[in-house]
């Protein structure tokens, strides 16, 4: 599905070279080399914030392409410390302009009515959106013929800021210029129950030798 730009109230505020910008001539199919690559991106963002992961975490941390082989526009590095049935926390990384994509978290079942969740920025600054009015003039750098966005209220997050998100509710977000720090709280985490737009998307990664 694309999205029916012309009528939909808010101006993209970059195009692909601004997406590319900085890693431009990288690898970006997912392999083993290129998660060893992102990974140690990832690792240098939790030390620049000050975050400390016992080796085992470091060992765990997630790189999610989300199955579109483009890791450094579409894709989230994450490492989860606990997962029971009643909380979850985890960090997320997202590198420059990298953008999780639009999701939301649904009802499980007869007893688990979705994922509330709550992110706070740690480091750099993050741009939300959510439904609601949309934003024009949105801070996010994504390409206007990118399937899969259908949400546009923008909410900005800055280095202590943060945010609560309600179960089903639509989002989708992306570090800005200097990529971004995010520590998530949340309900119990079914990550491969997230529905997605863009129906493209496979949620857990897939990295090939």
């Amino acid at each position: 599905m694309r999205l029916p730009f012309v009528s939909s109230g808010f101006k993209w505020a970059g195009g692909r070279k601004k997406l590319k910008q900085g890693f431009a001539g990288k690898e970006r199919d997912m392999n083993r080399k290129v998660y060893q690559e992102v990974k140690e991106e990832a690792l240098k963002y939790f030390k620049e914030a000050n975050i400390v992961l016992t080796p085992d975490e470091e060992e765990q941390i997630e790189v999610a392409d989300f199955g579109l082989n483009d890791i450094y526009t579409i894709g989230l590095e994450s490492v989860v410390y606990v997962n029971t049935d009643r909380c979850c926390a985890k960090e997320m990384v997202l590198l420059p302009h990298q953008t999780c994509p639009e999701h939301l978290h649904p009802s499980v079942g007869e007893n688990y009515e979705g994922k509330e969740e709550t992110f706070r920025c740690r480091k750099g600054e993050v741009y939300l959106y959510v439904e609601g009015d949309a934003t024009e003039d949105i801070k996010a750098k994504i390409l206007p013929d990118q399937p899969g966005f259908t949400v546009f209220h923008e909410i900005c997050l800055k280095e202590g800021e943060q945010y609560t998100l309600y179960p089903n509710t639509r989002h989708w977000f992306q570090a800005g210029e200097k990529g971004a720090v995010i520590s998530e709280f949340s309900t119990h985490c079914y990550d491969e129950y997230d529905v997605f737009t863009d129906g493209r998307i496979k949620r857990m990664p897939e990295i090939e030798e």
